[in-house]
């Protein structure tokens, strides 16, 4: 990097561009025109001698006055910045790693120490979100091997923090997604937890689906928390509801699916090294992976879906931990919920065990259950599904979650948002077929999962009998806006239901 150059003063903008840091200077800037700056450039600013890498924004309008410059919200924070305090500009060298990604673009295979290169530059934040997005792209689809998918396991998990137990046996679970609901894993925690096993449950957010399990699970309780208070949680009641991404576990992933969200992709290697590497570094030996298999979820094939479970397996034996992967039924929503809060009152109703609560949520949280009881301490007395059935009945899942709740800061009942539309049946018949990527657009459009009230409620699944006029489902939004994008792109759609 080369000697530090003229500074400007910082004026606060209020530009939320996410994790990406960005600077603003003018395009008449004397630094900019000295130095032959242009937008998009990579720029090392420092203040009060912290510095960080950020992207070049040029400004146009007046918005900046000379000798100023600004920085995004996130840039701001990082650096402690101050209204008025001086920013002075270096070049920086272009990564090096990102040679790797070009070789990968044609076609070369990704050794381990470039993958540990490119995952290291990319949480030291040398990696600009087009940069990213480039190294999502050049691994998408079936672009990566088995050796490298290994790779960027090992490499994801060595860039973070790693949680260590005092146990020989850590259990957890993860379902590939793809399928709007089904948020089982605040059930199965609780019974889990319940039976006396070991579960520190880091979760994600959203990538492509209205809600993750961390938006699901913020709705209720306090969900960042720091590793002392994650172990002291787990040594109260033996397991966790946690954001992953607080706690720098596997950080690289957070960062990435930032980027993923945006392009609206989940590739297959580095989504098997995504969640992988969190159920390492979160010190797991024993992971459940749920695969729905339908064709409007994310695995659409049982062929697909063995191959995943191959990877799973192969990568999880080669680091070190046991791997049971199941195949579900993805041809419809599981619960009645899509979008964080309403998901969050599927799983109160199943952990209370209130009569109409969704079924098809209880029984596969009790199979999950089950799997993980029976892979680890399996019994002639009683199967694990006997033994999980028996916990959640008896109020002793709902119990131990509430314990959990409260031990992460307490506990709060999710609400809907205050706008709604009533979707209705145009017929009579059966529901015979349910479109999951249609539904689960029209909860994001309604505005979840950045409104944690938004989303869609499901009253008909399949094989139901349904008159002219009954509500098929209902939208909910806090906005009017978004609740009208929701509703049109409901009804340029055919078949989002479809009765026969």
């Amino acid at each position: 990097m080369e000697t530090t150059f003229n500074t400007l003063k910082l004026v606060h903008l209020g530009i939320d561009t996410q994790r990406e840091h960005v600077v603003f200077m003018r395009k008449d800037c004397n630094i900019c025109t000295s130095e032959g700056f242009e937008a998009l450039n990579r720029v090392l600013v420092t203040v009060k001698q912290k510095s960080k890498i950020a992207t070049l924004y040029i400004i146009t309008d007046g918005i900046l006055k000379s000798g100023e410059a600004g920085l995004s919200e996130s840039a701001w924070n990082d650096l402690n910045a101050k209204e008025g305090d001086e920013i002075s500009f270096s070049h920086v060298q272009p990564v090096t790693s990102m040679r790797s990604i070009r070789a990968k673009m044609y076609g070369n295979q990704l050794k381990y120490e470039d993958l540990q290169n490119i995952i290291n530059d990319i949480v030291k934040g040398e990696y600009s979100n087009i940069e990213i997005a480039a190294f999502i792209t050049a691994c998408g689809g079936d672009n990566l091997n088995i050796q490298e998918i290994i790779g960027l396991t090992k490499a994801m998990v060595g860039a973070g923090q790693k949680l260590s137990w005092n146990k020989k046996i850590v259990v957890d679970k993860h379902c590939v997604g793809g399928l709007p609901g089904n948020r089982t894993t605040p059930i199965v925690v609780a019974i889990v937890a319940a039976f006396g096993l070991t579960i520190p449950k880091t979760s994600s957010r959203a990538i492509t689906s209205p809600a993750g399990t961390a938006d699901c699970l913020e709705t209720m309780t306090k969900i960042d928390l720091t590793i002392q208070q994650i172990q002291k949680v787990v040594e109260l009641e033996n397991g966790c509801f946690v954001w992953g991404g607080s706690i720098k576990l596997s950080p690289a992933d957070d960062i990435i699916i930032r980027v993923e969200r945006a392009l609206d992709v989940d590739s297959e290697g580095q989504m098997i090294a995504s969640v992988l590497s969190k159920k390492i570094a979160a010190g797991s030996t024993h992971v459940v992976i749920d695969i729905p298999i339908g064709k409007t979820a994310k695995v659409r094939t049982e062929e697909d879906a063995e191959k995943l479970k191959y990877y799973f397996n192969v990568v999880g034996k080669a680091m070190g931990i046991k791997v049971n992967v199941i195949f579900t039924d993805g041809t419809q929503p599981i619960g009645r919920g899509i979008g964080p809060a309403l998901e969050a009152m599927d799983v109160l109703s199943v952990l209370r065990n209130e009569k109409d609560a969704p079924k098809d949520l209880r029984n596969k949280a009790l199979l999950l259950s089950a799997s993980i009881i029976d892979m680890v301490h399996g019994t002639k007395i009683k199967s694990g599904l006997e033994l999980a059935k028996e916990i959640l009945s008896s109020g002793e899942a709902y119990k131990k979650f509430l314990a959990i709740c409260h031990a992460q800061g307490g506990f709060r009942e999710p609400e809907f948002a205050i706008y709604k539309e009533e979707v209705k049946a145009e017929k009579s018949g059966i529901v015979t077929e349910i479109d999951n990527r249609r539904l689960a657009k029209i909860a994001k459009l309604a505005g979840a999962p950045h409104d944690s009230k938004a989303g869609v409620l499901l009253n008909t699944p399949l094989n139901t009998k349904v008159q002219k006029g009954d509500v098929l489902y209902c939208i909910y939004s806090e906005t009017t806006g978004e609740l009208k994008y929701s509703i049109d792109y409901m009804k340029s759609q055919k078949n989002i239901i479809l009765i026969q």
